[in-house]
């Protein structure tokens, strides 16, 4: 059976979220006035980046919903004293200034026009369906995938098996029709290998080697690795 849809990964991998979050980031902080207080950009940079990954991480264990992490990622930056009301007001304010570097990866839409109408498009993410809905949606993106599925609603998170499966389910398509792309190794290609769909590690650094993965350093490079599947001695739709 051939690969019949590719699903796919959004942040810092069709969104630049690094790229946004650190513009964002530095614009609010400066503002603010505490770059000072916590020894220039790269350390600020540092310890926001720090405060994300934890409490992100809280997340997505379930042990937090998506507006409460971002209050305690505003308390873990500022001090535990800080009231919800005032961290909801302070992260909006951050929010402007991310909001406002959102960009896509330049090398996305050509690859969407590549592989369309070969291969049907999704979407898995690690975060809430409403987040990225808006999201997609200003980024003028939304309309070229058929599904969101996130790791808030579905009750599972990359790279459980469980969350790649609800994506597949929503699809239509058992795993081994649908490709994942994504730019965690670990998280995203691995996660799709183990849950039997054809993982596809994105790597725009290009600077690690993973002899077990199938990767590619840009999305130009994907319609070939996909139109060269032959795990079911068949070619995929497009060539």
């Amino acid at each position: 059976m051939p690969i019949r849809a590719v699903l796919w990964d959004i942040d810092d991998t069709i969104f630049d979220y690094s790229g946004a979050e650190r513009t964002g980031a530095l614009r609010h902080l400066e503002a603010e006035g505490l770059l000072g207080a916590f020894g220039g950009e790269e350390r600020a940079l540092g310890t926001w980046r720090e405060v994300m990954e934890t409490h992100y991480a809280r997340f997505l264990t379930g042990e937090l919903d998506f507006t409460e992490h971002r209050r305690e990622r505003v308390r873990a930056f500022l001090g535990p004293s800080v009231s919800d009301s005032a961290a909801d007001a302070w992260f909006a304010a951050y929010y402007v200034h991310f909001e406002a570097a959102w960009s896509v990866f330049p090398d996305v839409v050509p690859a969407l026009d590549a592989l369309t109408p070969g291969y049907r498009h999704g979407l898995l993410s690690n975060s809430s369906t409403a987040h990225q809905e808006r999201k997609l949606t200003r980024l003028g993106l939304r309309d070229r995938f058929e599904c969101l599925v996130c790791s808030q609603e579905l009750g599972h998170a990359k790279p459980a098996p469980e969350a790649f499966l609800g994506a597949c389910e929503a699809l239509g398509l058992p795993p081994e029709e649908v490709a994942y792309v994504g730019d965690k190794a670990d998280t995203d290609a691995r996660g799709a290998d183990a849950a039997g769909l054809y993982g596809v590690w994105l790597d725009r650094t290009g600077s690690v080697t993973a002899p077990d993965l199938r990767r590619i350093t840009g999305l130009a490079e994907l319609p070939a690795l996909l139109a060269a599947d032959t795990r079911f001695g068949a070619p995929s739709p497009i060539g």
